[in-house]
């Protein structure tokens, strides 16, 4: 049987490459204790296989590199050999073995072997009572270990472009989102068998991308050789229109033709584009043919994208698709209190709901907690209810139309919204109708013209501050909760704006 054997100049440039990456993906601690004194000395090439020799200095270095870290040193090894990896361990530093070497030679030509093996073993016996430092066993305990299992899952989630923290463990569940994390939890314990393709689908800041992120994580975890690839559908698209303007749509097909895990966020971005509606539906099917898990965001189902061809729509149908709603007040308080722990704003309770009454989707809350935290730790200023009530009112002063009017053009747009005379809405008749019209009203002068209660109270027959108030928080409590309420604020809203 005929084989290749590498040169030491060969192996020691190869050797340099992995050091290179592997040191940026382990620890200090662990990279310069356990990988530089585990050094790569042989690779063999026969019939096709290719076998790495990693020296370790002792039994104890061999069998935790191998349980530990075998399959990330044989992940770097294949990378920089360019060919799979087997890797071979063997106990004796490298002058040992080049010495057993010769022994072998000079044994087949008629020399003492005895006298070789007696200096040879010095060398060994010296390795070993180096390694059982207590320093050297501390770097490799299991707290170790576990910590350089985390940064490897770090450095490749970040670099597939996953974010650090949309994890599981971040995730805050309730009824509105339990059965999306059910089935997400459940496709990254078992990828390509259950639930494929898995689509998520839901408006903004209901969750989709952190779930989707989170699968990559738990993936990475438990399957570190694992080919995941993430893509948003603008990103699909550019990269294929890059592909076939600098004829490289071979490399593009082979990068996502052969992975593991497909997440595609935003996938209603590739309707109406019909060169990446054919490449999505090749990749689509060469995946799943495969077993290979794809899972699909999008803001809407499949049978409302338009353009979207129907072999594609039928693909995406034919996979479990969950419905996230908006979160609950609940639900938003939660989110709120995992983000700030995670922002490291020490929010109370009362805190938490008051933001979360006044904010619909986990998007803004981040935005609150940014600003927050901004107000906090560049100006000095103290987390309380006044600053959480200014930020809340500044967000919404940003992001809302600009009203220019007064109190009596509020009720005067209202009153004609709902088809009621205006005498009415500012009287005191407890018809539901013209109360509803009335709490409108009451909400919009003090939300959005920043009007004293007593001063708005004047205005609807004499009515007391604490009526105003009583109705302010109510329109807010059924805005939170009630999607056709909000909507007719807003369209309130775009009236006044135009005044």
């Amino acid at each position: 049987m005929s084989s290749l054997e590498w040169s030491n100049n060969k192996v020691k440039e190869a050797w340099q490459t992995a050091c290179a990456q592997l040191e940026l993906e382990l620890s200090h601690g662990v990279y310069y204790t356990w990988i530089l004194p585990n050094p790569l000395t042989d690779v063999v090439v026969c019939e096709g296989r290719v076998v790495a020799t990693i020296n370790s200095p002792s039994g104890f270095h061999s069998t935790n590199l191998r349980s530990k870290l075998g399959v990330h040193l044989q992940r770097v090894l294949s990378s920089v050999i360019g060919k799979p990896v087997e890797i071979n361990y063997q106990i004796g530093s490298p002058s040992s073995r080049k010495e057993k070497r010769s022994q072998s030679a000079d044994s087949s030509s008629g020399s003492n072997s005895n006298n070789n093996n007696n200096k040879s073993m010095p060398t060994v016996s010296s390795a070993r009572n180096h390694t059982q430092s207590p320093r050297a066993n501390d770097l490799f305990s299991q707290a170790s270990i576990e910590s350089v299992e985390k940064n490897q899952v770090i450095t490749r989630a970040k670099n597939i472009g996953l974010r650090h923290d949309y994890t599981f463990e971040t995730f805050a569940v309730s009824s509105s989102n339990e059965m999306a994390h059910a089935a997400a939890t459940a496709v990254s314990k078992n990828p390509g068998e259950t639930y494929n393709p898995l689509f998520l689908y839901g408006g903004v800041g209901v969750g989709k991308t952190h779930l989707m992120h989170a699968i990559g994580h738990n993936i990475l975890l438990h399957q570190p050789t694992a080919k995941v690839i993430y893509s948003t559908g603008e990103e699909f698209t550019n990269q294929i229109v890059n592909a076939i303007r600098t004829k490289s749509t071979i490399n593009f097909k082979e990068r996502y033709r052969t992975a593991d895990i497909l997440l595609l966020d935003d996938v209603q971005f590739i309707a109406g584009k019909n060169s990446v509606q054919e490449e999505f539906f090749h990749t689509f099917n060469a995946l799943t043919k495969n077993n290979k898990q794809i899972v699909l965001t999008s803001d809407r189902p499949p049978h409302e994208i338009l353009l979207l061809e129907n072999r594609l729509r039928s693909r995406l149908e034919a996979g479990l698709m969950i419905d996230i709603q908006q979160p609950s007040f609940e639900l938003r308080t939660a989110i709120l209190l995992i983000k700030s722990k995670a922002a490291n704003v020490p929010i109370e309770i009362e805190m938490a709901k008051m933001i979360a009454a006044r904010v619909d989707s986990a998007r803004k809350i981040g935005g609150i907690l940014n600003s927050l935290k901004s107000a906090i730790e560049l100006k000095g200023q103290e987390l309380t209810m006044e600053l959480i009530e200014q930020t809340l009112m500044t967000e919404a002063d940003q992001k809302r139309p600009k009203i220019k009017t007064n109190i009596q053009g509020v009720i005067k747009t209202v009153s004609d919204h709902y088809h009621l005379k205006q005498q009415a809405v500012k009287g005191k008749s407890r018809k539901k109708k013209l109360t509803m019209a009335r709490h409108v009203a009451m909400y919009i002068c003090k939300e959005d013209l920043r009007e004293p209660y007593a001063e708005i109270g004047r205005w609807f027959s004499g009515r007391d501050h604490s009526t105003v108030l009583h109705a302010y928080h109510k329109i807010q409590e059924i805005i939170n909760e009630d999607d056709s309420l909000a909507q007719e604020v807003s369209a309130i809203r775009m009236s006044l704006s135009g005044m």
